[in-house]
């Protein structure tokens, strides 16, 4: 089950046990997830692994969940947006975060040049990507002039509040 997929189903967890429901079947070609305070749940056909989730202040609940339905071919994996891997991050590198959860986007609209490209100039005033949540739009700027070396998000992933988006080494 790639990343994304299992953060989303996190997130969607969440949701549930904030809402107080009983029970949320989401299904797609991608997944199948059943979330039930239920025991007595009819079962997602083809489900691969189910697991009891329990927290001492909230009901448990039951959540199954296929990654992929049977006989499908495997998700392709993400392509790396960087020319270093994430153990050669040199510490002296400033790190830009995501200044709340939201969609990561690189370029403006699908189909457009992305803001910035790993080796490119910025000044602190350089739009380097899009935070959505809701249909609103936050404008993230670099902050600092430098250059940067790696992107640790792919576009249109979705991020934490602070999390790391991108890495710039500082002129």
């Amino acid at each position: 089950m790639s990343d994304r997929i299992a953060r989303d189903i996190e997130i969607l967890a969440e949701m549930f046990r904030a809402g107080g429901w009983a029970e949320s079947r989401v299904e797609s070609e991608a997944v199948s997830l059943l979330l039930s305070t239920d025991e007595t749940s009819a079962p997602l056909g083809g489900v691969r692994s189910a697991q009891r989730c329990a927290r001492p202040d909230r009901e448990p609940v039951a959540v199954a969940a296929m990654a992929e339905p049977v006989g499908s071919a495997p998700a392709a994996s993400p392509v790396s947006t960087s020319l270093v891997s994430t153990d050669r991050i040199d510490p002296s590198w400033s790190v830009i975060t995501a200044p709340n959860l939201g969609t990561f986007y690189r370029a403006p609209k699908p189909g457009a040049a992305p803001f910035v490209e790993v080796g490119q100039k910025v000044r602190a005033e350089t739009e380097i990507c899009l935070i959505e949540v809701m249909k609103l739009f936050t404008s993230v700027r670099a902050g600092i002039a430098g250059t940067v070396r790696y992107i640790a998000v792919a576009d249109a992933e979705l991020v934490d509040g602070g999390q790391a988006l991108l890495y710039i080494e500082r002129d």
